[in-house]
Parts: structure tokens; C-alpha cells; sequence
């Protein structure tokens, strides 16, 4: 029988999308295989991190103040890993 998976909320979702851009900057292993990447891949790590700030500009007004600073923070910290991992392609 397939395992129940965790009812999403804004929280677990917009944590979905850090988590996806962090494997993308090569900063988590793939859930599955363990893996990190060889080299991050900007594109999909610009494209994840585009998606939470159009989430946090749709929002605006509408969240709790823990959902806020969920995003807020995980924006500030995906931004700051962001420069540093293209940084090393320059």
C-alpha cells in the first residue's frame, strides 16, 4: 500500500520549492538517489527561486506572520546561495 503523504499547506509548500531550488544549486543530495549535482544548474535554481518571489508578491497581505517570514527568509537565503553558486562560474 502507497505511504499517506503529509497534507500540504502554504508552509510545506513553499518549503517544497526551497528544498527543490537548494538540489538545484547543488546545495542538498536528490531524495531519492543521494546524489548531489556535478555542478548546480542556475537556470532551474533562477526559475524556483522566481516562483517563490511571484508567490510572495501575489500574497502580500494575505499571510500569517510565520508564513511571511517563512518566505521571506527562504527567499533571502536561496538569493545569497544563488550569487555565491554563480560566483564559481564566472
Amino acid at each position: 500500500m502507497p505511504e499517506a503523504l503529509p497534507r500540504v499547506d502554504f508552509s510545506t509548500f513553499v518549503l517544497s520549492l526551497g528544498t527543490s531550488a537548494l538540489y538545484h544549486l547543488g546545495a542538498l543530495p536528490h531524495p531519492e538517489t543521494g546524489q548531489k549535482l556535478a555542478s548546480p544548474e542556475l537556470a532551474l535554481a533562477r526559475q524556483t527561486i522566481d516562483t517563490l518571489e511571484m508567490l510572495e508578491e501575489k500574497t502580500r497581505g494575505n499571510l500569517e506572520a510565520t508564513e511571511r517570514e517563512l518566505v521571506q527568509g527562504l527567499l533571502y537565503e536561496l538569493r545569497m546561495r544563488f550569487v555565491s553558486a554563480g560566483k564559481g562560474r564566472a
